[in-house]
């Protein structure tokens, strides 16, 4: 009994000296308990910031990529969804893919997002190096997890992964990112997504302790017009 309290103990010290607390401290909790409020149209260009464990990461967003996306991910970035989200699937052997996060580490919010699904988009845009897509469990299953792609993933794209934005600086501390556990259980030796929906941030400190995270996530800039077709190449 007393060994088991004595490691919950040093789970808790260790959430609080990451900054990252395992209800991920929201900052519009009421709202997010009710996805259905979060209902916002999105600018046509929007930009979020990212300040990670790692540096900050900027991604631009257009949303005639991909509407219902690009909207859903402007509403958890403005309620503070993703502030303390673990990157909890990043894979780069043995070739380079993708880095997954979204699964929030408050697990009451997790429980309510998970049926909060949204339509797809169609694929408008390639899923190339540096840009940015929610992943799915199938046809119109998207949630909260996102993913940035760390290579041409374009056989993603007949499969039905339509990227909404792109990294418009900072792929430099994407590449960065802990990659040491690899793909996911029971898969791999990674995290496993049911344990991380239920336990939330504490089972990740207490098993995946080098897992980098967001800090903390903000809109930096919204604009009422749309960019070029094409996207940039995502800089460094």
């Amino acid at each position: 009994m007393k060994k088991t309290l004595a490691v919950s103990c040093l789970a808790v010290v260790a959430v609080a000296a990451l900054g990252i607390s395992s209800a991920a401290n929201p900052a519009d909790k009421g709202k997010l308990m009710n996805p259905s409020s979060l209902n916002e149209k999105a600018p046509d260009v929007y930009q979020v910031r990212f300040d990670t464990s790692q540096g900050p990461v900027v991604i631009e967003v257009t949303r005639a990529w991909a509407p219902r996306g690009a909207d859903r991910f402007y509403n958890l970035v403005k309620a503070g969804f993703y502030d303390g989200v673990r990157f909890f699937r990043v894979l780069r052997e043995p070739r380079p893919f993708m880095a997954q996060f979204g699964i929030n580490g408050d697990p009451a919010l997790s429980a309510v997002w998970r049926g909060a699904t949204i339509a797809d988009d169609p694929v408008k845009e390639s899923n190339r190096r540096g840009m940015v897509t929610f992943a799915t469990a199938g046809p119109n299953t998207r949630t909260t997890q996102v993913f940035i792609n760390y290579a041409d993933n374009s056989f993603l794209d007949g499969q039905g992964f339509a990227p909404f934005g792109r990294v418009a600086e900072g792929m430099d501390v994407m590449d960065k990112l802990y990659a040491g556990y690899g793909e996911g259980g029971p898969r791999g030796q990674g995290p496993d997504q049911g344990k991380l929906q239920t336990e939330g941030n504490l089972y990740l400190v207490e098993k995946f302790p080098k897992l980098d995270y967001i800090k903390k996530a903000t809109i930096a800039k919204a604009e009422a017009k749309k960019s070029p077709d094409a996207p940039a190449a995502a800089k460094p």
